[in-house]
Order: structure tokens, then C-alpha cells, then sequence
């Protein structure tokens, strides 16, 4: 928001000796004045008339204050601003101040303290909280628009996934692999920047649950093994902890931090990049370290500030300093969410290393069988319904990859319409759709009497933070899983809904 300066009225203030039937005058002539000032003879601020206070003085007792000074009726302790100040600071700064409710004006001044203008509280609270509408709903615009760009990205990922299993020449083998790691590359980028705008708003999702420590620094090797390489570095990644550990952990979450790191790493030339997740028993849990250190040249204190001022200005101006600038400023955000730190630090010679930091409840996991599910010995049969065609390919390409059949319908009416019979094992229900949406529709179909109106339904959404989850379950829905759809987690609510009598007891 635009500082004081451009908000303020610039009219001519009074002198103390100024009787009150003139300054009456004044606000006669102008009826959007909200304040007048009063100032000494060096143009220094001593008080301010508040208009609405000022007319109903002068309606009671007109003829007594007509020639009494203005210094006389003025408040002489107004508010005294700079105009230079930030107009939503000063708004914020309002709620600290025990303030007359009277004073609904203030008095802007320079750095010398001398008058500059006034200004009305109740026009700036109302600019205030229109600019903050209007920005709200042009944040609803470009999220909705990023999770439209997110689902064709997705749809873009997974063509290029089944071409790439199809037998291409050279050539376009290797076009199709530079549209999926470009497309890949901006879905990434495209899905931090939306959850640092959700961080900045206190809304940054956790999503804690089992894993193994081995397997997720396995993923994690396997995830930048190979892009090390590519780049003309080398990376070395281990874990130090119990083998057969396990915590309750949002693993995607961790990844994100990790990817941050390491590509910081990268991004700062060829070397040796040494990666470490590391696992100690503490009191309340586990503590997680992660640790990447580089030897990579180049000034260390700039390579700090990329650290701790990820977004600076100097940086959001370069396309791949700002995609950096937002994955370092996220893994902040994800770590202060875990309730840990990130630190950086210096390396002695060249290079720096990066550190995070966490306590987190150990987990116990069983064996979990990986293989596809099914209904008692055959193929499970699905329903897929989403109004978004992308999306219903999306979903029928993973249906197909964990053997299942499958079937799309467009909206909650069809699917009502289409669970009637009994034919379908699972179904996965988008939330937004036109004329029936899916909590609707999950509410129709549990009226359905006998295995119809028992069917497992699975709640597809973008909008999977807990409070709408407990939504969905009380609904009728029995699980929920999110957009864009992992392979990973589409796979654990088909084996935790599906299997018969063996794959419920497996799930309980």
C-alpha cells in the first residue's frame, strides 16, 4: 500500500489566534474536509479540529465560540504522522494506540516536523479495506488460474510419460524428454510459489504420516543422483540413523527442503556435494538433521544472502535466481512449520553448509504388501468423476498403471446416477463440479440402499487442509486425496479401501 503522502489532504492549516466562526467557514465551504490543523508560526503542528466534533460545538454554542480562538477548542494532542509512513502500517499501528475515539483525523508532517497535511481515518480504513478486498480477489484469480496451469501441466506430464513408454526414434525421444523436464521443472516452480503465498498466509498444509527414514533418503538420492551428474557435480548422499527407523513426517515436505538445498548447491557450480538425513533418539521423539555441504567457489557472504534473503531484490529479477529464491524461501517456511530451523554457514576454503533441524514422533510400519489392489481376486472397477477432462485422463492413466478398470462421468448428477446399479468397487469424486458437486453427490449415494450406497469414495481436491478433510469424512467420503494426483499416495487409499475382507483387515 502507497505511503501517507499520496493519501493526505493538502489544505492550508490555521493559526492559534484564528477565531472559531472562520474555521467554521471553512468546513462550510468544503465538505470533504475531515480535519483542520493548527500550526505555530514555524509551521509546526500544536493541534488538529476534528470536523464533525467542530460542527456540533458550533451548532450548541455557536454564538459563544463565534470570535473565541481556535487554540482555545482544538485538540492539542492529535495524532502526528509521518508522511512517509506506509498507510497499512499505520493502520496496523492504530490498534496499539489507547486513543480518544474522537480523534478521527491525523496530521501528516516531514522529516522537520512540519506540516504537510491531513488526513481522515475513516477514508483510509475504507481505501484500506478495499484494496485489501480487491487484492484478496485477484489472489483468488491467479490461484485458481495456477491450479488450472498445475492441471494441464499434470495432463502435459503424463502424455508425455506414456509416449516415452512407446517406441520413438532418437530424436523424438529426446523432445519428448525436454518437454516433460520442462513442464516438470514449471510444475514444480508453479506448486512452491503457491505454497509460500499459503505460508506467507498461515496456511501452509502438513500432512504427517509413516515413513521410513531409509526409504526416504533412498528417494531423495534417487530424486538428485542423476541431475548431479548432468550438471557436472558429484553428490554423495547417506543416512546415519536406524536402519529399520520410521517417523511421522510429511515426506513431501522434507523433500521440498532437501530439494532447496540442493539445487542452491548445484546452481553454485561443479564439486563434490555432500548430503547427509540424520536420525537421533531425543526426548518427545526423533530429532531429523539434514545437512548439504558444498565445496562449491564464489563469494560466501553472497551466497549467504541468497540463504537468509532469498526473495531479495537483487535476485527476483533473474528468472532462475527467483526460481531458487522461492525454494529456499519455502524449505524457511516448511522448517518453522516442523517447528525446526534452517542455519547456513561457511565452509573453511570454499563452499557452505546448510543445516535443518526437527523433533518428530517415531512411527511403527508393518510389511505393506505393494501389490495393485483388488476386489477378491480380480480387477477393482473405478468410477472417475471430474468435470475436468485432463483430470479424468489423469486419474483413468493411474487407474490403468495399478491395474484397475475404470469408468468417468462428468459431474455429481452422473455419478448418482451411474453408482445406482452397483457396479463399481471404488469411486474417486472431485469436490467443485457444476449443477452437483461431490460432497452432494456422496450424500445422495449414501442414501442408495445395499452395496450401492456402501461403495468407498475417495474426495479429489486441491483443498485438502484438515478442516475441509473433516468435512469430506463427515459427508460420507472415506478418504481424501489431493491434486495433482501422486501415483504414491492414489495407491495407499485404493489399498486402505479396497481388497475385500483380507484388504480391510490389512488396513486396519
Amino acid at each position: 500500500m502507497e505511503p501517507l503522502l499520496s493519501l493526505i489532504d493538502r489544505r492550508d492549516p490555521v493559526a492559534p489566534d484564528t477565531p472559531c466562526q472562520v474555521v467554521l467557514a471553512g468546513f462550510q465551504a468544503d465538505p470533504h474536509a475531515p480535519a483542520t490543523a493548527v500550526v505555530d508560526a514555524r509551521g509546526a503542528p500544536i493541534g488538529l479540529v476534528y470536523r464533525d466534533v467542530f460542527l456540533g460545538m458550533m451548532q450548541v454554542a455557536g454564538d459563544a465560540l463565534a470570535q473565541t480562538p481556535i487554540a482555545e477548542v482544538m485538540d492539542a494532542a492529535p495524532r502526528i504522522v509521518p508522511a512517509t509512513t506506509h498507510a497499512g502500517d499505520f493502520i496496523d499501528s492504530l490498534e496499539e494506540l489507547q486513543s480518544p475515539v474522537f480523534r478521527t483525523a491525523f496530521v501528516a508532517v516531514d522529516e522537520a516536523g512540519g506540516y504537510v497535511g491531513v488526513g481522515g481515518l475513516s477514508s483510509l480504513l475504507a481505501s484500506h479495506r478495499r484494496r485489501h478486498r480487491d487484492a484478496r480477489e485477484a489472489m483468488a484469480l491467479v490461484e485458481r488460474m495456477a491450479h488450472d496451469i498445475g492441471q494441464h501441466l499434470d495432463g502435459v506430464l503424463n502424455f508425455t510419460e506414456r509416449l516415452g513408454a512407446q517406441r520413438l526414434s532418437p530424436d523424438a525421444a529426446a523432445y519428448v524428454r525436454a518437454i516433460s523436464e520442462t513442464s516438470g521443472d514449471i510444475r514444480g516452480m508453479l506448486g512452491r510459489a503457491m505454497d509460500l503465498h499459503h505460508s506467507a498466509a498461515g496456511g501452509l498444509p502438513l500432512a504427517p504420516r509413516p515413513h521410513r527414514l531409509r526409504e526416504l533418503a533412498d528417494a531423495i538420492d534417487a530424486r538428485w543422483s542423476i541431475k548431479a551428474v548432468e550438471s557436472g557435480a558429484t553428490l554423495l548422499f547417506s543416512y546415519d540413523g536406524d536402519p529399520d527407523g520410521a517417523v511421522l513426517v510429511d515426506a513431501d515436505r522434507i523433500m521440498q527442503v532437501f530439494d532447496a538445498l540442493i539445487d542452491s548447491a548445484l546452481s553454485s557450480g561443479r564439486g563434490l556435494i555432500e548430503a547427509v538425513l540424520c536420525a537421533r533418539r531425543v526426548e518427545g521423539g526423533l530429532k531429523l538433521e539434514g545437512r548439504v555441504r558444498d565445496n562449491a567457489p564464489g563469494s560466501a557472504e553472497e551466497r549467504l544472502a541468497r540463504v537468509f534473503d532469498p526473495l531479495g531484490d537483487g535476485r527476483i529479477a533473474d528468472r532462475s535466481e527467483m526460481a531458487l529464491g522461492v525454494g529456499m524461501a519455502l524449505a524457511h517456511r516448511i522448517a518453522k512449520a516442523m517447528g525446526g530451523v534452517l542455519k547456513a554457514e561457511a565452509n573453511r576454503g570454499a563452499g557452505l553448509t546448510i543445516t535443518f533441524s526437527t523433533v518428530v514422533p517415531e512411527a511403527l510400519i508393518g510389511d505393506d504388501s505393494e501389490d495393485a489392489p483388488s476386489m477378491r481376486g480380480r480387477a477393482a472397477h473405478i468410477l472417475i468423476v471430474d468435470d475436468n477432462a485432463t483430470n479424468r485422463m489423469v486419474a483413468e492413466a493411474l487407474c490403468e498403471l495399478f491395474d484397475c478398470t475404470s469408468e468417468q462421468v462428468n459431474d455429481g448428477v452422473e455419478a448418482v446416477d451411474a453408482a445406482r446399479n452397483g457396479r463399481f468397487d471404488l469411486i474417486l469424486m472431485d469436490i467443485k463440479m457444476p449443477r452437483m458437486d461431490g460432497v452432494a453427490a456422496t450424500r445422495e449415494i449414501r442414501l442408495l440402499s445395499g452395496k450401492p450406497g456402501q461403495v468407498p469414495i475417495i474426495a479429489l481436491t486441491a483443498n485438502a487442509d484438515p478442516e475441509d478433510a473433516a468435512g469430506y469424512l463427515k459427508a460420507g467420503m472415506n478418504g481424501v486425496v489431493e491434486k495433482p494426483m501422486k501415483p504414491e499416495t492414489l495407491l495407499r487409499a485404493l489399498q486402505d479401501n479396497l481388497g475385500g475382507a483380507e484388504g480391510t483387515a490389512a488396513a486396519a
